[in-house]
């Protein structure tokens, strides 16, 4: 049975915990990092020289860290057509997304993030909280004219191109609810909130 390293509420652990979800694996899901610590000890960076979460680790032994590149390779390892479009090109726009969310999307929403669920509300900054606001919508927009053309991102078809996106746009949607219509962004959503492995390990997770 393979283990995860990482607390629930992580935004990266919820990546891989979803796409485990998708392909129906067992595991064994290990509390670690923030408030529960651990991760700055010798025994986890044996495990992830990073010390950050999540870190997949086999039974044999075998270990991988960052989120992304987790998702991939459990899709690709147990052949999850669901998770893993078959079309190369497909293949391609999936992973681009998902680097897309560690490059734009992911840094844009961080400072909302940090302000409004980390930070006691006496020491917020207020201005980065509210331009954190601004780019995050502004890299929504650029979701939502591509989802203009497609149901999903990479085409059609859900696959793991959707994961770490969806990740963020549900926080998005819980911590900028000001935001724009965007209707081909919420039409996504409605599709993505409707999968019960994200309903589990995403949706059902409060923000902390």
């Amino acid at each position: 049975m393979i283990k995860i390293w990482g607390r629930n509420t992580s935004s990266n652990v919820q990546k891989v915990m979803w796409a485990i979800g998708e392909i129906g694996l067992p595991h064994e899901r290990i509390d670690i990092g923030g408030p529960f610590g651990g991760n700055r000890e010798a025994a986890y960076l044996a495990l992830n020289p990073n010390g950050l979460v999540p870190t997949l680790q086999e039974d044999d032994g075998f270990l991988l860290w960052e989120s992304n590149t987790i998702v991939r390779y459990l899709a690709a390892k147990h052949r999850a057509a669901a998770l893993e479009p078959a079309d190369l090109r497909a293949r391609g726009r999936a992973s681009a997304w998902m680097d897309w969310q560690l490059s734009v999307l992911g840094p844009a929403i961080f400072q909302c993030f940090w302000g409004l669920i980390r930070t006691p509300p006496e020491k917020r900054d207020h201005a980065a909280i509210e331009d954190s606001k601004k780019r995050t919508t502004e890299a929504v927009a650029v979701l939502d004219a591509e989802l203009g053309k497609t149901a999903f991102v990479a085409g059609d078809a859900f696959s793991y191109g959707d994961i770490p996106p969806a990740v963020m746009a549900n926080r998005y949607r819980q911590l900028v609810p000001e935001r724009p219509a965007f209707p081909n962004f919420e039409r996504w959503y409605a599709a993505i909130a409707a999968r019960p492995a994200f309903r589990d390990q995403v949706a059902a997770v409060p923000l902390a």
